[in-house]
């Protein structure tokens, strides 16, 4: 495939520094082959995740300068929520310090008694663990396609809506929730269809059950939907999103993957009503005053440009290029990964790429830690270690997918990172079968992918 090229010019660089294999692999072992323990300064290309790690633009940084700084009713608060109802079209809108604090204090509120389940077409970690801590159940819900790697499907990260019905019939009452996750993090970072979205809509209205849009990669997944749906081919990316969330009610939203900031979220309801006094209530507790919601001026300033460059067509169209040349040159070196490329990250299928290693020895992050040690390159697991252990159970929990994710920051790579980060990857194919599993050797309850200690295992 043609690298598509940069949108963009560059204006400032940030030197990064290779160090050697033996170096890396005293690294891994000091940070108990955790990746996450690592310092960034002991890597050399960094995948770990799109979440905060973008380029701002000159625009950006320009908007920090004239950020307001008041603690309550700050003008940078008014620019960024006018900017973010005209995106979106939702009435009540409050910032907050990332995503995860707007599920920290929306599923509290959703949930009203314990036990309740919440279905998705498929949670990521921290909503995932959000749900549970407000003593919900997450179920996972994604279409058929989503959960075969090898299957080149259009819209991977579909609801599947037959056994939503089924879900919904089967727990009645006790479904607090829908969540739709765009695009589809841990089945590859696959979009929804606008069609699977709207029949989404139509099954929770017909049962009076909250939908939810974890618009994470809202952007992303509307470029898609004009690539791929053909109905929406001459749509705006504007127009596309304006539908999209127009089926939904209440959004959460990590800004520092779409809206290319280093910091920030929103939390959004499409008509005020019962559910926000109590949730503003649980924003000025922990996170501060509603018109700041733990972020400062500057970083309101450069949230209200950013949403509006994220939705920039050349831009996204230089940005999902990225994403599927790094897969066409792992196509080269006979890597297996989850087909079509996603948005945001090349899910390698770790699985395929490692079978002599079970489930329970976490290949996904096997593999992680293997390009690392090979080339400094940090990726994470989005498999089995991911998963914590069943609340009810205590039971490790295995993943419908062993997945290693590259995920690509946002205008921060060129064209050669993604060629070391595929020769690498080729290079770990010849001697895949001695790359040794992992056990875990201390865990936390929740979350655990992010601080766990391992060991490998012989």
């Amino acid at each position: 495939m043609k690298y598509i090229p940069e949108p963009f010019k560059i204006k400032m660089v940030e030197p990064i520094r290779l160090t050697t294999a033996q170096e890396r692999r005293e690294k891994i072992a000091a940070a108990n082959y955790n990746n996450f323990g690592l310092h960034a300064d002991d890597v050399y290309i960094d995948l770990l995740t799109d979440s905060g790690t973008n380029a701002m633009s000159n625009a950006q940084w320009s908007a920090m300068l004239t950020g307001d700084e008041a603690y309550s009713g700050g003008r940078s608060y008014y620019d960024l929520i006018g900017v973010a109802q005209e995106i979106f079209g939702y009435e009540w809108i409050q910032p907050v310090h990332q995503g995860r604090a707007a599920e920290k204090v929306l599923f509290p509120v959703l949930i009203g008694r314990p036990g309740q389940v919440v279905i998705s077409n498929t949670f990521f970690d921290t909503t995932r663990a959000h749900v549970a801590l407000a003593n919900g159940r997450p179920i996972d819900c994604v279409c058929p396609e989503g959960l075969d790697s090898g299957l080149d499907a259009p819209f991977k990260g579909n609801m599947d809506n037959a056994r939503l019905e089924t879900l919904i019939a089967e727990h009645g009452d006790e479904v607090a929730g829908i969540v739709v996750t765009i695009t589809n993090n841990s089945v590859g970072g696959q979009p929804v269809s606008m069609a699977n979205m709207r029949e989404t809509a139509r099954i929770a209205a017909a049962h009076g059950i909250p939908l939810v849009i974890d618009a994470a990669r809202f952007a992303e997944n509307a470029y898609f939907i004009k690539a791929r749906e053909a109905e929406f081919a001459d749509a705006t990316i504007a127009e596309i999103i304006r539908e999209f969330f127009s089926y939904g009610d209440i959004f959460t939203m990590s800004a520092k993957k779409d809206a290319i900031t280093n910091m920030g979220g929103l939390l959004g309801v499409r008509e005020e009503g019962e559910h926000v006094p109590d949730v503003r209530s649980l924003v000025i507790a922990g996170e501060g005053y509603v018109t700041y919601g733990g972020l400062s001026g500057r970083d309101l300033a450069a949230l209200a440009v950013g949403l509006r460059e994220g939705m920039d067509e050349d831009y996204l169209r230089y940005r999902t290029g990225q994403v599927a040349y790094l897969a066409a040159r792992l196509d080269e070196f006979g890597i297996p990964y989850q087909r079509p490329a996603g948005g945001h990250a090349v899910f390698v299928d770790a699985g395929k790429l490692l079978p002599h290693l079970p489930w329970h020895q976490y290949p996904g992050h096997a593999l992680a830690v293997e390009l690392y040690i090979e080339a400094g390159v940090r990726t994470c697991d989005i498999g089995s270690y991911l998963m914590d252990r069943d609340p009810a159970t205590g039971q490790e929990q295995q993943a419908p997918l062993e997945f290693t994710r590259l995920a690509i920051p946002r205008r921060v790579y060129t064209q050669a990172h993604l060629d070391v980060i595929a020769e690498a990857l080729g290079a770990i194919k010849e001697r895949a079968g001695s790359v040794p599993g992992y056990e875990i050797t201390w865990e936390p309850k929740v979350l655990r992918h992010f601080t766990a200690t391992l060991r490998p295992l012989s």
